[in-house]
């Protein structure tokens, strides 16, 4: 089992090594001699002499660190397996040989490291025993020239040769004192790995491997195959070839998963924890375009995104600018073919469809976006805060993306990268600050929404009540209903809780209404109104049917129908049954009486009840059912008893 210290550690120790190179520069047998492995795996590599495909191996440095390495194909043609292996690496070994120089393949690779942010690397001058010391002078001096714009403008350059062995010693403890300052990847939140090879193994099944690019992975755990959305669990692991407990980020895996055909996983599928990522069609970035792109980039171009070890088809839509010139930047929305997995501030590389030529490459800003249109500036400043924000801005905006619905801060971590700890810190500093509002447990919503949906439900009501003066208020399911578009039911709670609580708003009987409002008739309808309460409170327990009352005092018929619609919805008649309506008054003194003479008497039959009120069974038996379902009284048998509730709350 790991040490306890090693398991409440925030970073891991681990780095990866990758090289890149031009075709036939000696990459791979530089891997050969620094760690003593064969990384052309495939017979037409070794048939060949020229790597195809991503190969790997691991090595320990002078110090006792443990290194993994990556070993990319150089030739153009395979360039996309190079980039599938390019997004792990903590530290970059660019191989150029000494007889040819800097070639085209080097530039490009430069070009993409430079895209991912590849901070740290060195030169190995291969081939070295082949020429003379006046020659590696003027090839080194050619190579600090071309290094002169990119992130290893100033990285040793080391000759060495493969055949002889020189200059290795010295370009491993080089590699071991430059790995002190690769930045250390957090182990903190969930795990994620990008899965760049898959095969089977008998008797064990699948097994998946990659750079596990953050979180820490263990033997047990339910686990999800994205984008597929496949669950399954980790049935066991190796790191650097060997089996372990749990792997950190920063260490090359080896995952076998329970329960996966080989035909089911892909290179660009991603395992992380059930749950904790998600697939996306759209991506919103920054796209900084190459000097050397070949062309201006045009809106709705197609491209090529690579974005982990996912190769993705997508149109590329660029948001604030009708074009992006060689050398510029703008903010874009790619719209993927297939779906793939992102976390905000992963770094991609975009290259055109056909021919296929690096454009440039990013960050991206948001991994699940709606569609935007072009040039909107509300978009563009949500954007600019997404990209640029501080902490405090950037959990803010992912609550506030969150909407009416409540929130908590572990989806908001995973959504950003941060630790849940550092999220919690920030929701307790917007709370004090006023920009979120604590719900139940650590949940939260934005006030801006929050105060945007109180705002459109306090609209929604002051139209009915302007377009119904003479209703008390607004069923609540329309009323839900006319903002389902924007909030769920839970949502719609919590903004019609919290108008109650403030007293603005008023909710009973299945509707809805200002505090402020009043049911208001002209006097046409005041008149009709009168006529027919006076009508159902002269007999109140044997009042006519609507019809009789409209028909006896010729009552115009809409009219009448209106007014009797609103009296019904206001709560002044009261329907008991499908055909028998008794006035608000009635109801009121049937419960008094009932609950009186059922205090008195324990028990009272229908016919009691009839002779008590002083109706007919017409009325008294819809009425004794009406008592029932508003739970006044309880039917036992052939008799009521006062409704109680009893321990189970039945």
């Amino acid at each position: 089992m790991p040490a306890p210290t090693r398991e409440l550690s925030t970073t891991s120790q681990h780095f990866i090594i990758g090289t890149a190179g031009h075709v036939d520069h000696g990459k791979t047998a530089l891997i050969r001699a620094l760690t003593g492995a064969e990384t052309d795996r495939l017979r037409e590599e070794q048939e060949r002499g020229m790597s195809i495909d991503l190969g790997f191996a691991d090595f320990t440095l002078p110090s006792g660190r443990h290194a993994g390495v990556i070993d990319v194909p150089g030739h153009e043609r395979f360039l996309k397996n190079m980039l599938a292996g390019a997004g792990g690496i903590d530290l970059v070994l660019l191989v150029i040989a000494a007889d040819e120089g800097v070639m085209p393949q080097t530039r490009e690779h430069l070009d993409i490291l430079n895209i991912l942010q590849t901070r740290r690397g060195v030169v190995a001058l291969t081939k070295s025993d082949l020429v003379d010391e006046e020659w590696i002078e003027l090839v080194q001096e050619d190579i600090r020239g071309v290094l002169k714009d990119t992130f290893l403008r100033h990285a040793p350059i080391v000759p060495v040769s493969s055949i002889t062995g020189a200059g290795i010693d010295e370009l491993k403890t080089l590699l071991d004192q430059m790995a002190e300052e690769v930045p250390k990847r957090t182990i903190v939140g969930p795990f994620r790995l990008p899965i760049d090879r898959v095969f089977t193994i008998r008797g064990f099944g699948t097994v998946v491997t990659g750079t596990l690019i953050a979180g820490v992975a263990r033997v047990g755990d339910r686990v999800e195959l994205l984008p597929r959305g496949l669950e399954t669990r980790v049935r066991s692991l190796q790191v650097h070839g060997k089996s372990c407990d749990f792997a950190e980020a920063g260490t090359r895996v080896a995952m076998n998963l329970a329960g996966l055909e080989l035909e089911e996983v892909e290179r660009g599928n991603v395992v992380a924890p059930v749950g904790a990522q998600h697939s996306t069609l759209a991506l919103d970035a920054r796209l900084d375009v190459l000097k050397s792109c070949p062309r201006e980039l045009k809106n709705r171009t197609r491209v090529r995104v690579y974005l982990g070890t996912a190769e993705i088809l997508a149109r590329l839509n660029i948001l604030d600018a009708e074009t992006i010139e060689p050398g510029g930047s703008g903010l874009v929305q790619l719209r993927l073919e297939t779906p793939t997995v992102a976390s905000k501030g992963d770094r991609y590389v975009v290259r055109f469809y056909s021919p296929m030529e690096t454009i440039g490459g990013g960050t991206v800003v948001d991994p699940s976006p709606i569609r935007h249109k072009r040039f909107d500036d509300a978009v563009l400043a949500n954007l600019a805060v997404k990209e640029k924000g501080t902490p405090d801005e950037l959990v803010a905006e992912a609550v506030q993306r969150s909407g009416i619905t409540p929130i908590g801060p572990s989806p908001i971590a995973t959504q950003l990268g941060f630790p849940l700890d550092e999220v919690r810190a920030h929701f307790a500093a917007l709370v004090e600050r006023g920009d979120l509002v604590r719900l139940d447990g650590e949940t939260v919503v934005h006030r801006h929404r929050l105060d945007a949906a109180e705002h459109q439900v306090l609209g929604t009501l002051s139209g009915y009540h302007e377009a119904q003066p003479m209703r008390i208020g607004m069923s609540r399911e329309e009323l839900r209903s006319r903002h389902s578009r924007h909030m769920d039911s839970k949502g719609f709670a919590l903004v019609l809780g919290g108008l109650e609580r403030a007293g603005t708003v008023v909710a009973g009987g299945g509707r809805v209404w200002l505090a402020t409002h009043k049911p208001r008739f002209t006097p046409e309808q005041q008149r009709i109104a009168e006529t027919l309460e006076a009508a159902l409170l002269k007999d109140p327990f044997n009042s006519p049917f609507y019809e009789e009352i409209r028909s006896i005092h010729g009552l115009p018929a809409k009219p009448a129908q209106e007014v009797w619609d609103a009296l019904i919805d206001n709560g002044v008649v009261v329907r008991i049954s499908s055909d028998v309506f008794l006035h608000r008054n009635a109801v009121d003194q049937a419960v008094e009486r009932v609950k009186a003479y059922l205090g008195e008497h324990g028990q009272m039959t229908a016919a009691q009840f009839r002779d008590m009120v002083g109706t007919t069974r017409k009325y008294a038996v819809p009425l004794m059912e009406y008592l029932d379902a508003i739970r006044v009284t309880r039917r036992i048998g052939d008799v009521r008893e006062l409704f109680k509730y009893d321990r189970d709350g039945k």
